[in-house]
């Protein structure tokens, strides 16, 4: 082992032969457990030596952490079968290393959302539905400690000056907490995880999320720089379905990307990325995503990502869209694509009271070329349940025309979703655009029937 391995033991003491193994109990109950985890915790806390683990690698921590929770187990004559001082052992390495009891579920691949609900409670979404697990913390100041962990590690605070906070884990996974006196019960904390591995256009048709011929359409669109807004509710897939339509953007493109917790995964490789910043203990330093828009656009950005629109932000995005930045992409929380472009026109309100009504929507229906809507369903299943084109204006309307949609037939009997995809028989008069840029789409590929999803 190294040098720096030797002193993590040294630490422990003497060098005196460790007590005979104690004869192994059946089980020991859980708040048992939790007080024998916290003791054998705070006795490392007290013996090692934390400079020398700073010098390994984490693999030689763990092995190093496993040998010293064996040896003090030894040494405290504790009567725990071998199940058991398995399972301790790894709870401590996840303690020091990693994030505690969520470490099993962030290894997970099938949770993609883990919502911990005071130190008592924690769910997980699999396949669109939540589940109760049998992860729990300690006490509230256990939770807070990993809370803290985890809002630390990209330079943010939560304390009861600040009760509030977003941040993101090492993978990308987007992280809320909230801590009283604004959560009644106790910290609550919500991850919502992103795969390894970004899921790609195919991936949607194989999901049945939309169908071969949406793909096709959807593809052309993000390589003929097409303005697309993404709708949806919350967890409908909005930020999956971005960084799908991201994918087609060209290598040689300069992409800047505007959120407010960094969760976008570009592939590309000339990809510049900012986040906002809150304010500080004395309410300065704030960054907002309106400021960041604008900073943008003295980037020289080929394409602007805007991770959600909120706020003032909306009217520089479409500023930007109108002057010269084609295929820029957004998404926003709406019910329906006629919704996102009422949410629009108010959030442009925010930024310019003083712009007619008209003038917002003109603004609108010359910036944003397609609504992509995206929902999950009553089963945990998402779908891509309308596309549809903005033609312009009609009066002081903004003039939709759908070309896909979703039409749910019914209930099955294990609560599946019935329905399937249509195309409307509407030719979109972006296809003049593909055919620009080299995209050939078949005629036969809008022409009104139904396509089973």
């Amino acid at each position: 082992m190294a040098t720096a391995s030797i002193s993590i033991r040294e630490r422990l003491g003497s060098a005196a032969p460790a007590p005979a193994a104690a004869p192994r109990a059946a089980t020991i109950d859980n708040r048992g457990y939790q007080a024998l985890q916290q003791r054998i915790h705070q006795m490392l806390l007290e013996r090692v030596d934390l400079e020398g683990m700073q010098r390994l690698s984490q693999q030689q921590v763990r092995e190093e952490l496993r040998a010293l929770v064996e040896r003090l187990l030894d040494e405290e004559a504790v009567a725990i079968n071998e199940q058991e001082r398995r399972n301790l052992t790894r709870d401590i390495q996840n303690e020091m290393l990693g994030f505690g009891p969520l470490e099993p579920l962030l290894a997970d691949p099938s949770v993609s959302d883990i919502l911990v609900n005071t130190h008592k409670r924690v769910y997980v979404e699999r396949r669109g539905k939540l589940e109760l697990t049998d992860v729990s913390f300690s006490d509230d100041a256990h939770l807070m400690k990993i809370i803290d962990k985890i809002v630390s590690r990209v330079g943010r605070r939560i304390d009861e000056s600040s009760p509030m906070v977003d941040a993101r884990l090492p993978d990308g996974s987007r992280v809320n907490a909230i801590i009283p006196p604004l959560a009644i019960d106790g910290p609550i904390m919500s991850i919502r995880r992103f795969s390894a591995d970004p899921l790609r256009l195919a991936d949607l048709v194989a999901y049945h999320s939309l169908t071969a011929d949406m793909a096709e359409i959807l593809q052309g669109l993000g390589k003929a720089k097409i303005n697309i807004l993404i709708s949806g509710g919350t967890g409908s897939g909005k930020t999956t379905m971005l960084n799908v339509l991201s994918g087609f953007i060209g290598a040689t493109e300069r992409i800047v990307t505007v959120e407010d917790a960094a969760e976008l995964q570009l592939q590309q490789p000339h990809v510049v990325r900012l986040e906002t910043r809150p304010p500080n203990i004395e309410g300065k330093g704030e960054v907002t995503q309106r400021a960041l828009v604008r900073n943008a656009l003295r980037m020289r950005p080929d394409r602007i990502i805007l991770g959600e629109v909120r706020g003032g932000e909306a009217l520089d995005m479409l500023q930007a869209m109108n002057t010269g930045h084609e295929g820029s992409m957004a998404t926003i929380h709406a019910n329906t694509p006629r919704d996102a472009l009422t949410r629009l026109e108010n959030m442009i309100s925010m930024a310019a009271a003083s712009l007619p009504s008209k003038a917002m929507r003109q603004q609108i229906s010359s910036a944003i070329g397609v609504v992509v809507q995206v929902a999950r369903l009553m089963d945990g299943k998402r779908k891509v349940t309308s596309i549809q084109e903005i033609t312009g204006m009609e009066g002081e309307m903004i003039t939709m025309q759908e070309i896909f949609s979703f039409r749910q037939t019914g209930v099955g009997d294990a609560g599946a979703v019935l329905g399937h995809f249509v195309s409307t028989g509407i030719r979109p008069r972006f296809v003049e655009r593909l055919h620009t840029f080299g995209i050939s789409v078949a005629g036969a590929l809008f022409e009104p029937q139904r396509r089973e999803g």
